[in-house]
């Protein structure tokens, strides 16, 4: 667990001071958020209508930042040989690294979408579930983007091939994040049902992702 810890600690640290961190998908989340308003137009009730899918997609979109530099500096470093070597199951590698990324740059998204919501003019129970939503959803955004990440990992410039491959992955939990979302301002609809279907996508990827990304690694170290 000593070794765990620690290798969350490095993780943290290695993610919110390479590239930018928790500030750079926050500023793309911010883009993508004033962005569209221009493109929608001034109506403020279509953009509350449609405000949790835009900031369902501006998360998707940011939570891609990065995500293939996860295992990328590893190698380069010869760090991930050790990894591979070393007594820790590889999964448990896997899962940490995920989590520690999602720390650094998930958890400031989540954060930060209450604040952008006001730019989308949506009501406070819409911004309340969306934000239930998203903690509850982009850690699975992390652990699908870890497969591809390791996927791509001997590839120098694999970010665009990863986006390809995670994008169809991740529309599931897109689809219930802003159902559940949606549910919160249409009362004909239950909002736990797709909600727990979220959390359940975030489990099922907590329990896929690691070995899937784990048996990635070892093919691609071969």
């Amino acid at each position: 667990m000593s070794t765990l810890g620690s290798l969350f600690v490095r993780e943290m640290r290695l993610s919110i001071r390479v590239g930018g961190g928790a500030w750079m998908g926050v500023l793309f989340f911010l883009c993508v958020i004033v962005v569209v308003p221009f493109g929608i137009g001034p109506d403020l009730n279509l953009l509350s209508r449609i405000g949790p899918a835009i900031l369902w997609i501006g998360a998707l979109l940011a939570s891609l930042l990065g995500l293939d530099r996860l295992f990328q500096a590893d190698r380069d470093d010869g760090s991930l040989d050790l990894l591979l070597m070393g007594e820790t199951p590889l999964e448990l590698v896997v899962l940490v690294k995920c989590l520690a990324h999602w720390a650094a740059s998930g958890l400031p998204l989540v954060i930060s979408a209450p604040v952008l919501s006001l730019f989308l003019n949506m009501e406070p129970i819409a911004t309340a579930a969306l934000t239930a939503t998203l903690l509850a959803g982009t850690p699975a955004l992390t652990l699908i983007g870890g497969i591809g990440a390791a996927l791509t990992v001997s590839l120098r410039r694999g970010g665009l091939l990863l986006a390809i491959l995670v994008l169809p992955l991740t529309i599931p939990v897109l689809i219930f994040g802003v159902s559940a979302a949606n549910a919160a301002l249409d009362y004909s609809m239950p909002f736990a049902t797709p909600f727990a279907i979220l959390l359940a996508l975030t489990l099922i990827s907590a329990v896929v992702g690691p070995f899937a990304a784990a048996a990635a690694l070892r093919f691609s170290s071969d």
